[in-house]
């Protein structure tokens, strides 16, 4: 974990979530043909105890993912919508250079709880267009992307997602 709290003394967060950044490229690289994803809670990771990290990481990790061909998921459902700041906690990773914009772009996007406001159980999916086209093509095909959420597809819970999204923009 590149938790802060894992700070030798006087080391700063950015340092742990370099040092850590170190130690996944060394098992990336003897163990990336065995993976085929890595899945994140951006900036806090709520399930194991509300630890929090540089986000500095995610710019790394997103770096590392490309680099090795690695998905990269970004489990948002605690932390998107507003709850650290910005609409997804992705947003928040420094340019990876001067001419990068802020932010990472994961592979997956994992929403729910803040979708709708709190209102209503709902969750969805985000991808890349790579990664939609990948799995695109007629049913019969047997190569759709197959996947259902408890709570998708209630026509009340996508309207309070809508009345939400309205508010953010």
């Amino acid at each position: 974990s590149p938790d802060a709290y894992d700070c030798l003394p006087g080391e700063a967060a950015e340092s742990v979530a370099l040092r850590r950044l170190d130690a996944l490229r060394a098992l990336l690289e003897r163990h990336a043909h065995e993976v085929c994803a890595l899945i994140i809670e951006p900036l806090v990771q709520c399930a194991g105890g509300m630890r929090m990290y540089h986000a500095r990481y995610l710019g790394g990790l997103r770096a590392l993912c490309d680099q090795f061909d690695v998905h990269l998921i970004a489990d948002e459902i605690a932390v998107g919508f507003g709850r650290t700041g910005t609409l997804f906690a992705c947003e928040q990773a420094p340019p990876l250079h001067a001419s990068a914009a802020p932010g990472i772009t994961p592979d997956f996007m994992c929403l729910s709880k803040g979708l709708t406001g709190g209102f209503m159980p709902l969750a969805a999916v985000l991808t890349t267009q790579c990664v939609y086209d990948a799995f695109y093509a007629e049913y019969n095909a047997g190569k759709a992307f197959l996947h259902s959420h408890s709570y998708a597809g209630n026509p009340l819970a996508c309207r309070a997602a809508l009345a939400t999204l309205d508010i953010f923009r």
